[in-house]
């Protein structure tokens, strides 16, 4: 009896390398590199314009959860080191008030004029945090629509109204809308110093709820209709020597981008539409300015387990087979995510973060994801903020709280940074007996590997169960003598908390309900 009273006081202390009579064995293959990474980011929407232009000391609070690689006095992150962040150009809704049809916290200003002029003081609270964002080191930025200006639109709104299915674009406006683009890019960076890198000028054409409008800015399109307007924005680009490179196709869910889903053929088959050059009216492979990339949406692909995996399979298949690459752009928390509530009611907990944990695991490993976006940084009482907001009465300032969702993001950003290599992952259990997609049990252990630029090491551990698991590593071929672990959980101040150090082949207690990082010193 007291043996055993010692044996489970020691794997309480999940912290330390311990010994443990039951493990899962992870053999890290330097010799079968996977992708290669670049970004972890969220989106500036709807709550910068507000943030913004808080008190100073709130700004940079958020901005240093959001942006900062640096450790306090006790080794401490001080935030999530987010590599890349999102701005919404806005589509004038906020300047039509209540006629624009839309929700006051989420209409958005427009640089343009109705006139054709532009004023650069708009947008403001979004522009000071890109300078921000900036100013912790991010060094990439992208900028994305959610409806063109709504000078241009058909029905004079950002939203679509039930007005169909096609893009809320007038016929004669695809030059101006390309100028306008074109314009925003250089503005931005004439006056703020900022570069935008990529550029989405489309947002879920293909989602069912953009045709009837859902009171936020958005607008549907065919894939005809997207391939002329990039067409039309390439050929503005090149005329200017800008280089920043256009995104498509943000679709709403994978299953748009490799077949359709609540839609028909002209809303479908994103990657085939795109980047098969059989694809004539819609091809974009020898566009100027468009990677062979395609970039999506993870929304309601999540639930039950079973479609986790096997959707974006599916998704990889068909991105393997045209040779495209692929970032995850967007998701949060929806209705359909039942097995932690839903998206109403703001969670502070592991519940929301471990959920989105798994949800970033299945993207990288089976759809190959380069790049991990979340939705919005900052929202209201909803999952979907990394940082809950707690606006007063004018909206002028406010307080703001941290998560365990967007420390459980930091878990990957703070330690895989750009050009990280994803290495391939066997396990083996007790018996040394090779298990199949060892690397991800949904409901116990998931393990992804990197090898930075810098030849550091960062391996990625959740553990989904209500126990702890015992587990070990070995970098085949290497030998690292010592890391560094760092922890997310709902115990007390574990925020990527560091928890001590462990070495290769040593038995390691992974604690129920966290996400742990192993970072080579």
């Amino acid at each position: 009896m007291k043996k055993e009273l010692l044996l489970l006081t020691i794997m309480s202390v999940s912290s330390l390398c311990v010994g443990a009579k039951e493990k899962t064995s992870y053999i890290i293959q330097t010799s079968n590199p996977k992708q290669q990474m670049e970004y972890f980011s969220a989106s500036d929407a709807w709550s910068m314009f507000r943030i913004g232009l808080w008190s100073k000391e709130k700004q940079e609070q958020v901005a240093d959860w959001l942006f900062s690689t640096e450790n306090d006095e006790n080794g401490q992150p001080k935030g999530i080191g987010l590599s890349l962040w999102r701005f919404n150009v806005g589509a004038g809704s906020a300047e039509q008030g209540d006629d624009s049809q839309i929700n006051w916290g989420t209409r958005t200003e427009c640089f343009r004029n109705a006139d054709g002029s532009y004023n650069w003081n708009k947008q403001q609270g979004q522009r000071n945090f890109l300078k921000l964002a900036k100013e912790r080191g991010v060094n990439r930025f992208l900028a994305f629509l959610n409806s063109p200006p709504v000078y241009f639109t058909k029905n004079g709104l950002a939203t679509n109204t039930g007005r169909g299915g096609t893009f809320n674009l007038k016929d004669e406006c695809y030059d101006d809308f390309a100028v306008f683009l074109a314009d925003v890019i250089e503005g931005v960076e004439k006056h703020d110093g900022i570069k935008f890198n990529y550029l989405c000028p489309v947002n879920e054409p293909d989602g069912h709820w953009n045709w009837l409008g859902p009171k936020q800015e958005g607008s549907p399109a065919t894939n005809r209709e997207i391939a002329r307007a990039v067409r039309l924005i390439s050929k503005e680009f090149v005329k200017r020597n800008i280089d920043t490179q256009i995104l498509v196709n943000e679709s709403s869910d994978y299953r748009c981008m490799f077949g359709t889903h609540m839609t028909d053929w002209q809303r479908g088959y994103h990657i085939q539409s795109f980047f098969n050059p059989d694809s004539t009216a819609t091809y974009l492979g020898d566009t100027p300015n468009v990677p062979r990339m395609i970039v999506g949406h993870s929304y309601w692909t999540n639930t039950p387990v079973d479609n986790l995996r096997n959707f974006r399979v599916q998704l990889k298949d068909t991105l393997d087979k045209y040779n495209v690459k692929f970032w995850q752009t967007e998701t949060c928390i929806m209705g359909n995510d039942e097995e932690i509530g839903g998206g109403g009611g703001y969670d502070f907990t592991m519940k929301t973060a471990l959920y989105v944990a798994r949800i970033i695991h299945h993207d990288i490993v089976y759809a190959g994801a380069k790049s991990w976006q979340w939705w919005r940084a900052v929202g209201g009482d909803y999952k979907d903020g990394l940082i809950r907001e707690y606006p007063n009465e004018n909206n002028t300032d406010g307080e703001v709280a941290d998560s365990r969702l967007m420390w459980a993001l930091g878990n990957y950003s703070r330690f895989i940074r750009p050009n990280a290599i994803r290495m391939g992952v066997i396990a083996k259990n007790e018996n040394g007996e090779v298990i199949p997609e060892g690397d991800t049990d949904p409901t116990g252990l998931m393990l992804t590997a990197y090898k930075n630029e810098n030849g550091k090491w960062s391996i990625v551990i959740i553990n989904y169960s209500d126990k702890d698991k015992d587990m070990s590593f070995d970098i085949e071929n290497k030998k690292i003598k010592k890391w560094k672990m760092y922890r997310t959980s709902d115990a007390e101040n574990e925020k990527l908390k560091p928890i001590g150090s462990c070495k290769e082949n040593e038995t390691i207690s992974i604690a129920a309900r966290s996400v742990v990082t192993i970072v080579s010193e």
